[in-house]
């Protein structure tokens, strides 16, 4: 009965968090209510047992891709922030596609058979999860660390190219 409580308050916040990162004006605020989103959904996964995911959702979603988003905010805002978020020419058929979409997501949802498991949650994901990336994944591993250098490092010389021309 608290599982489920908790579940709807943080579905609750995380929707309408994300429905109104959507719909603000200031670009800030729906930076800021994207945080907000992401620290919901973080919530959820913790709710589902997935200590990895929830801490992946909060040291990356939560607090790189929010920081790298408010820093692109201000590197590139001039002018007044409260009319910074402007909608869109194409509200309507966006609206209707959203609305497709979320039928079609019901849909599926609605028949499928969800098959049942008697198996239960392993009491700590992330130790597993370490020991084979670390081990049997290291390869895969070390190979995306050194394409996320290689995309920092590109983004730092685009932007240096560009502060140079400007």
């Amino acid at each position: 009965m608290g599982f489920t409580v908790m579940f709807y308050v943080i579905a609750i916040v995380t929707l309408g968090s994300a429905l109104m990162m959507v719909i603000s004006k200031n670009i800030f605020h729906s930076a800021l209510l994207m945080l907000v989103a992401f620290l919901g959904i973080a919530g959820v996964f913790v709710l589902l047992h997935a200590d990895f995911l929830a801490a992946t959702q909060v040291l990356i979603y939560a607090g790189a891709i929010t920081i790298f988003v408010v820093f692109a905010i201000m590197f590139t805002i001039r002018g007044d922030m409260k009319s910074t978020n402007l909608f869109s020419r194409n509200l309507v058929p966006g609206a209707l596609l959203s609305l497709i979409m979320i039928v079609v997501n019901a849909v599926m949802v609605l028949t499928t058979k969800w098959p049942l498991k008697t198996m239960t949650a392993p009491e700590s994901t992330a130790k597993e999860i370490a020991n084979l990336m670390l081990t049997k994944y290291v390869v895969a591993f070390e190979v995306t660390a050194v394409l996320l250098l290689v995309a920092m490092l590109g983004a730092i010389v685009i932007v240096k190219e560009v502060k140079k021309s400007s």
